[in-house]
This record gives C-alpha cells, structure tokens and sequence, in this order.
C-alpha cells in the first residue's frame, strides 16, 4: 500500500462512471453517516483500487466490490485511510476483472466547522442559535463528505438522496427533488441524477430559509435562499442572475445546462463563493443587497460576484480544467467574463476602467521572485489552496483580454464558442483553448501565449527617443530591482498627441527600434479640428500600451515621462492612461528604479483627478507611501501627509459628504474612499465632521447623515482619534457591530477597527477578532493594522499561531493572515525573525504564501533604505506642498 503516498494523482486503474450517494445529516450531533456506491469501470490489471477519502470513518466490512458480468463480490483484505495524501486505499486479494462494477462503502463523519467538506454554518431564527449543514468541496474536499474519485478528470453523474432530515427544512442539492418522502417530523428526498460534472461541483445545502424566485426565458427556474426575513435583500442578485444567464446563452451560444439555478445566502463561508452546477453558494455579504443599509460598492460587488459565479456554469462545469495546474482556464475565465457581462448590465458603472484597478494584484504579485507561471505543477492535494490567487484569477483575466483585443472582439467570440461546444461535458487543457482560438483567427495563438503562461512574470518595457527614433527594450520586471531572464511577446501599442495617431506591433525581441519622425511631425490639422499652437502641444508626449490592454509595465526616458506628466495636468490622456502612467511609475519607484521624489511629483498632476478608478488606485498608493515614508524620513511624514490630503482637495470638495441627487454610481463610491483617506491622513476638518456625523448616526441609526456609502469613512476616522484615555468611539462601534445583523456592515465596521494607531487598542480588536462574536471568514477583515500597530499584530500573531492555524485551517483564509501581517515590515533584521517562526511551524498549505510575504518585507526594507538615500526629497516635498495650483 506504500506505493500510493506522496503521489500527486491517483493511479488509473479504475474509471469512475456514476455515484449513487446516500447521506444523513445529524444537525444536533454535528455527525453525518452515508454511503456510496460508485459505478466502477476496472480499466487494468490490479489488485488494488486507490480513491480519496480524508476525516471518514470507514466502516471495512461494508467495502464490497461487485462485479456486474459474474455478480462475484470482492471484499478488501486491508484498507487503510492515509490521511496526510487524503487516500483510501483497497487491497483484495486477488486481481479484480476488468469491466463495469459496483464499489460500495458506508462511512461516518463530522459536521466539522473549518468551511470545508460536509460543515456546518450558524445562523439565528428567533433568537435561537441554529446549525445549517452546507458543502465547499474546491479544490480538494469532496473527499471529507464521501470517499470518491476527487480529481477534476474523473467526471462522472451523481445521484443524492438526502436521509431523516428534519422535515420543515429546506434541502437543496445540484438537481431539482425529483421525491420526497416525508415520515413525521422527518423527511427523505432525492434528487435526479446530474449529468457528468467532476466531484469538487457537487452540492447539498440543508437549513431554514426564505426565497425569491424568476425565471429566464427558456424557462429555467432561478432561486435566491436567504435567512428567513431576509428575502427581499435577495432581489438584486435575482435580478442579475436572470439577465446574465440570458447573456451568456446568447454570448457561448450554448445555453445553461440544467433546468434550475440556485444561489444560497451563507453565513460561515471561507471564499466570497463557490459555483457549486446548479447550487451557487455565496457569503452573505456577497449575495444580498439591503437597500437602504448596502453601500453602492456593495451593490457592484453582488453583481460581479454573481456575475462570476455563473460563468463558471460554462467555463468550469460544463468544460472543466483537466487538471489543477488549468486553474487559470475557470478563474481567468470567469473573472473576465464576469466584467463583460456587468459592463453589459451596468454600462455607468465603466466597469472595464475598474478593471484596471483589479488588475493591479496580479501586477503586483507576479513581479515577485516568488511568483508563479499560469500554468503551475501540483504535485500535492496541499498545493492547490495556494494558486487561488491573482496570478490565476486577474493575471488570467487580463491576458484574456490582452489576446482579445490583438484578435478582436468577434473572432474571438466565435472561437470561444466553438471551443465550448467540442469540450462540452468533459476537460480542457491550455492549449485546447489555444488550438481554438487559433483555428477561428488564423492567428499562432500558441506562440503567441505561451510566454506568458507557461513562465512566471512579465515585462518592463524601457523607451527612449534617439535621433527621431524610438528604442524599446524588454527585460522582466521585478519589483526587487533584480535582472529576471524571461522574455515575451509583447502586443506593442502607442499614440503620440492625440488617439487619433497610433501604431501597434508585436515586439518579439529583445530590442527594436522604430523611426517616429512620420509620428513626432504629425499635423492633426489635416482634419481641420485644431490650430497649429495645439498640434504642437497634442504632439509633445507619447503613451504607450494604450488603454492599458497589455500585461506588462512602461519605463520612461526622463524627457518623455515629464511630457506625458504635462499631458495628464492638460488632461489630453484617457482615464485608462492616467492610470497606466501612475500605476507603471508606483511601480518603478518600489523597485528602486525611479526616485521616490519624482513619483511625489508625477502625483502632483492628479490634484483635478475626477475618476473613480484612477483615484481609487491614487488613494491606494498613497497610502503605501505614507508608511514608507513613516520608516524612511519619518521627519518628512507630516509634511508627505499635507501633500496628499492636498491632492484630495479638490475631488473631497467637488463631491462633498452628501449624496447629491442623481449623482453616479461611481461617485457614490468614491466619496467614501476619499473621505477614508483624508482621515487616515490626519484631516482634521474630516475627522470632526465624521465624528459629528456618527454621533448623530448613534442617536438615530436612519439618519440622513450617515448613507451607507461614507459610514465605513466615518468609523475610520472615528478610530483615528480612539485611544486608552479615549475609548467612547470603539465601544460605541462595538455596540453598533453587535446590534447589527447585515454583514456587510459588520464588515465595514470590522475593516475600520485595525485603523486605530494605539497599539494597545490594537491588541483589543485583534483579540476581539478571535472571539465567538466574529464569524471566522470575518476575521480577516480586521487584519490590517495601522503602522504603529505592525509590531503589535506580529506579536500577537506568533501567541496564537497554534489557534489560528487549527481554527482557520482553509488554506486561502490562513494565506490571508500571514500576508496581511507579514508583509507591511520593512526592515532585514525582521526578515530573520519571520523566517525563524515559520520554519519550526512548517505547513504546507502556505508555503508559496510566506515567501512571497518575506520577498515583500525585503523589497520594502530596499525601499526605505533607497528612499532614506534621496538627497533632494525634503526639497521636493517642501516645493510640492507650498506650491500654488
């Protein structure tokens, strides 16, 4: 039996057809019994059958294989569970006879409450605590709820029936009740077969809810459960889902393949969702929309989430990965077409220019040494937590959108199409994708792409005017400011002056240059738009990847980054440009490969900045340098902290604190985060009037004067001003934490708390986030700590390390601690420290994670020690803060 541990794949010797699969869930006990009875195609010689199982208690007398031509049962002279590989191994004694057989097992297990396998969520109804019994099987935990074959490859149909379930419950599984028999006060239903979908898709919600329902025009029946009383903040996601599953059936040209979708309202639930053939299950705050309690950020989000969600319902259920290492070809895919379809829906939103800012976690992430290709090796069940990150969900996305912009949007559509109708009901790897894009453009698509899948990074491309040329040069792009040897195909664009003057070519080397004499003398007076006087300034800068369409960053020649600097304040650049330009230089300042001054200055051409998403990544980035400046010339911090609650004037006062009528969505959004940021920077007129506005919202939880979209601006700045001496504010948003039951606000207040700079109040809200009163998903959402409180949280983190690792055991929530609380350290010695801890805790499931980490609190330390060395900086930041506009 030794010869299955440590594999990363189970053995072929049998193929999974169909499971028919009975379980019993005990909502008092937190147990569960069951049995399977899988459908077996014996495909070679063996004496052994090797599946998953993990956290099962095998009953072994039960184990029986039948064989279906001589109806001779086989009976396993060992079994054994390896728990570490997450496998069931059979052993019989002699060979079994190829062909089709029945393998059955009966087994118990827990209702565990990790969010993962067969687990349990609480919820209240009438002021009385309750258990719903909910499944979360992606990647690698169907095998905690039934033994099977728990690989994306082995698809197979699925028949549920659900047993002795108490009978006011609601019972919902991938298909419609097909019976239900009800005897008492319990009640026994099944479900009709699935049509072949892989293991990690199945799933079983039990509990006590409400819904609302529509139907799409062909007659699929969608649903939303929610909490009893909670119906109507389910409208919104069903108004989505309806539309969207028109969309898609339109946009595949295949339609939804079952004939009910429904979309389940969960309370403890460790991802934002999972997209379950036929039974979407979400958290809460990513589902439900209270009208007047949600903010429009929260509405965006129920959209894209959903949106997301039932993307999957083609790209990943019905053509599914054929392996772990395609992630991307669900998540990339998903992520992507889950903005086509909100741009679609919501076309104000300007959902693609958000995109951008999304993406910039995939930039980020991918330009560390520790980085990942797209398509990553899994040699183990452990690994694949780790790769659900933003190499596979927004790296993926915006290559998708890279390559349909080179091949264009109908061609691209076309092969989309045709490449899910040849997949459909079975697997795909990368380059099956590839061959079909390839054959609907006529275009080397695997050329094309594969640099940028099959290696880790992507490229800086460095530009420089010479004698009326332009010179390109590629090298990766590391955020260490070390040399990487990757080198890609790069979809070159460029406009000089004005969008109507543009070229686009593919740099397939290392080095080329280009003659722009034909570009640098263009006259837009041919049109007969512009006077000459403005054809010079229209022609004085140049911007490349244009609109942001590819994956990769631009560095500047010194004359051409203060022309495209001039053309940002004169606002000739799109709002996709002006983010480019910002994003690119933010990220050439952390590698030390532009000075810390000269980005300082490029910001200043953002004072009249209105757009959501370029502020949106402006306030971002002003934050990161507010704390490097904290550790490299805290002398100068006060005056960094003028500078940019400055460049916000302008925007905080276009906006002001009160919704305006009529006002866009997009303003909705930003009023909150601007108001954020002049609090975390120590506005004082912010700070007062956030805390008069609270004190109203304490007396009167209706009041006008606290809407959804600025309250968690105003609990910031509540927070700001919280220490020991002065707790009113942070009890007062405890008590509100407490009295509320919409997750979205406890989030918000929640994400607010960590803001405080007192470390002592700090300590407080960390141990409040392991109290029973923060659901474990939660918990995360108070991680991120203000600079005076990093030690603070380190501290606390190595003193309960044992509870966190074993409570949060999700492999994406326990990421999400460390690179929160690692990560912002900027110092070598601290490096040391945190590798130390780590290495006598070792874990699997966040090895990739605390690397990655331990590379960020490196790049910062280089940071700040280059940062220090800028002999100019306090000139600079004195002339931007005085200066006149």
């Amino acid at each position: 039996m030794e010869q299955f541990k440590g594999q990363p794949r189970l053995p072929k010797f049998a193929v999974p057809k169909r499971y028919d699969i009975r379980l019993k869930p005990d909502l008092t006990a937190c147990k569960f019994g069951g049995s399977v009875a899988v459908d077996l195609d014996i495909v070679a010689d063996t004496r052994f059958i090797v599946l998953n199982a993990a956290k099962l208690s095998v009953n072994a007398g039960s184990v029986s294989f039948t064989h279906q031509d001589s109806s001779k049962v086989f009976k396993p002279s060992k079994l054994e569970i390896f728990e570490e590989d997450g496998i069931l191994v059979l052993e019989f004694g002699e060979k079994l006879p190829f062909g089709l057989g029945v393998l059955a097992i009966f087994f118990e297990g827990i209702l565990n409450d990790n969010m993962k396998g067969f687990y349990r969520s609480t919820y209240e109804h009438n002021a009385e605590k309750k258990n719903m019994a909910v499944t979360q099987f992606e990647p690698v935990d169907a095998r905690r709820c039934f033994p099977c074959w728990d690989e994306p490859a082995w698809k197979a149909t699925f028949k549920i029936t659900l047993a002795d379930v108490p009978s006011e419950l609601v019972t919902l599984s991938n298909m419609p009740v097909v019976e239900e028999k009800v005897d008492g006060h319990l009640k026994t239903v099944s479900y009709l077969e699935s049509p072949i979908m892989s293991t990690y898709l199945v799933a079983i919600v039990v509990g006590l809810f409400d819904y609302v329902e529509d139907h799409t025009s062909d007659g699929v029946k969608v649903r939303v459960y929610c909490q009893v009383g909670k119906a109507n903040q389910g409208k919104f996601a069903l108004s989505v889902a309806v539309r969207t599953l028109e969309l898609y059936k339109e946009y595949f040209a295949v339609p939804y393949s079952l004939p009910k979708l429904d979309m389940v309202a969960i309370p403890d639930f460790s991802a934002e969702a999972m997209e379950n053939y036929g039974l979407v299950t979400y958290r809460d705050a990513a589902l439900l929309f209270d009208e007047q309690h949600s903010a429009a950020s929260n509405k965006q989000n129920v959209a894209v989430a959903v949106a997301h969600e039932l993307a999957h319902q083609w790209f990943g259920n019905l053509v599914t990965m054929e392996w772990w290492t395609h992630l991307w070809l669900n998540e990339g895919f998903a992520t992507w077409v889950s903005y086509l379809a909100t741009d679609n829906l919501f076309p104000e939103w300007q959902i693609w220019t958000q995109f951008l800012d999304e993406c910039t976690g995939g930039l980020r992430l991918d330009a560390l040494e520790e980085s990942h290709p797209i398509e990553v090796e899994i040699n183990h069940a452990d690994e694949v937590d780790e790769i659900f990150d933003d190499i596979s969900y927004t790296k993926g996305a915006f290559l998708i959108l890279m390559l349909q912009s080179y091949l264009g949007a109908e061609c691209f559509q076309r092969s989309l199409a045709s490449y899910i109708r040849k997949h459909a009901s079975s697997n795909a790897k990368t380059e099956d994708l590839w061959a079909a894009l390839e054959e609907g453009s006529g275009e080397p698509v695997n050329k094309l792409m594969n640099s940028w899948t099959q290696q880790k990074g992507y490229p800086v491309v460095s530009v420089k005017v010479k004698d009326q040329k332009l010179e390109f040069d590629q090298t990766q792009f590391l955020s260490s400011g070390s040399q990487g040897d990757g080198q890609w195909i790069v979809p070159i664009t460029l406009c000089c002056g004005s969008y109507n003057v543009r070229k686009s070519f593919l740099l397939q080397t290392k080095s080329r240059t280009l003659d722009i004499k034909e570009f640098l003398d263009c006259s837009i007076s041919e049109t007969g738009s512009r006077g000459s006087n403005e054809n010079n300034a229209l022609c004085s800068w140049i911007k490349f990847n244009v609109d942001q369409t590819g994956f990769y960053r631009v560095k500047y020649d010194e004359e051409l980054a203060d022309k495209l600097r001039n053309a940002i304040e004169n606002k000739y650049l799109s709002a996709t440009d002006r983010f480019g330009v910002l994003d690119d230089s933010f990220a050439l300042s952390m590698a030390c490969q532009q000075s810390f001054a000269s980005l300082l200055t490029l910001l200043g051409a953002y004072r009249e900045e209105l757009d959501f998403t370029v502020l949106s990544n402006l306030i971002t980035i002003s934050y990161k340098l507010a704390r490097i400046a904290a550790d490299a010339v805290p002398e100068l911090l006060d005056l960094i902290n003028q500078f940019l609650i400055g460049l916000l004037q302008y925007s905080a006062q276009k906006l002001g604190w009160d919704p305006k009528p009529g006002e866009s969505h997009l303003d909705a959004m930003l009023r909150g985060e601007i108001l954020a940021a002049l609090a975390v920077f120590g506005h004082d007129l912010t700070i007062n009037e956030a805390s008069r506005r609270f004190h109203a919202f304490l007396d009167d939880r209706n009041t006008a004067l606290l809407p959804a979209d600025i309250r968690k601006a105003v609990y910031v700045a509540v927070m700001r001003r919280v220490s020991t001496s002065n707790r009113s504010g942070y009890e007062s948003l405890l008590r509100v934490y407490r009295e509320t039951d919409l997750s979205q606000e406890k989030n918000r207040i929640l994400s607010s708390l960590a803001s405080c700079p007192d470390p002592i109040i700090t300590l407080e809200v960390l141990n409040f986030l392991l109290t029973s009163e923060v659901r474990s998903q939660d918990a995360i959402m108070g991680l991120h700590v203000s600079s005076k409180g990093r030690e603070t949280a380190w501290t606390w983190l190595k003193d309960n390390w044992e509870h966190i690792s074993n409570t949060w055991s999700s492999g994406f929530l326990m990421t999400c601690f460390v690179t929160a609380i690692v990560s912002p350290f900027a110092s070598i010695e601290k490096v040391k420290e945190i590798d130390e801890f780590f290495k006598a805790r070792p874990n699997p499931s966040i090895t990739r994670t605390l690397k990655q980490s331990i590379e960020r609190v490196r790049i910062n330390a280089k940071w700040v020690q280059s940062v220090d060395s800028e002999k100019n900086l306090a000139d600079v930041v004195k002339e931007l803060v005085h200066r006149k506009y």
